[in-house]
């Protein structure tokens, strides 16, 4: 199959675009009307994978461009690439859906910190940490957010499960990857400014950057 094919039934009324415009209006529709972020691999499939990351790459910094003046903007989180609202946008998108995101407990936001920062970590070790013991509830909350999995077992008597983040949780929290969380450092401990700073974060992204599928 020659190149020039790829694009060829669904946008036969427009010949008259080059190949790489065709490639841009794919990759733009795709991307304002999928629900979860998308990778180049993703992206690849849309042209049953003639198309090289290159001109990939090339046409999702046509789109950045293309956007960057107006309410929304492409971004690229540790799921994929997707499209979402600015965050000072959120103002005037909170007039249609005035509710603000949950906010977690304490316990929670404790051991989700520990976990982010930690992983893998047992249920003993946040344990040892938060000097409590973590609820089975905790652990479902985090699981049912999607926000943490079971990656394995210790191998020490018991077999306790390890636990740690998942992408959806870079990508709730708008980044790419762990590294881009703060850094322990600018904290005074673990168990009280770490997780404030995770919950601040939480909520600051969960109602500042809503997808472009809940704005427009």
């Amino acid at each position: 199959m020659s190149t020039p094919a790829i694009l060829t039934e669904p946008i036969e009324a427009n010949l008259v675009l080059s190949l790489n415009d065709q490639v841009v209006r794919v990759v733009e529709a795709a991307l304002l009307t999928t629900s979860e972020p998308l990778t180049i691999n993703d992206l690849k499939k849309l042209f049953e994978g003639n198309i090289d990351k290159k001109m990939l790459h090339e046409s999702l910094t046509i789109l950045d461009e293309k956007w960057c003046n107006s309410g929304i903007e492409l971004v690229l989180v540790a799921g994929g690439w997707r499209f979402q609202s600015k965050p000072e946008m959120q103002i005037f998108l909170d007039r249609l859906n005035p509710q603000r995101p949950p906010r977690y407990s304490r316990a929670v936001m404790e051991t989700l910190a520990i976990i982010a920062y930690r992983q893998p970590v047992t249920r003993g070790d946040i344990e040892e940490i938060r000097g409590v013991a973590v609820s089975t509830q905790v652990i479902k909350t985090l699981e049912s957010r999607g926000w943490i999995e079971t990656i394995g077992q210790r191998e020490i008597p018991g077999k306790p499960y390890l636990y740690a983040t998942t992408r959806h949780f870079l990508d709730d929290l708008n980044l790419q990857s762990l590294e881009q969380l703060p850094s322990l450092e600018n904290f005074n401990s673990l168990n009280i400014s770490a997780e404030e700073k995770l919950n601040d974060q939480r909520i600051d992204q969960e109602s500042g950057e809503s997808s472009i599928h809940e704005s427009i």
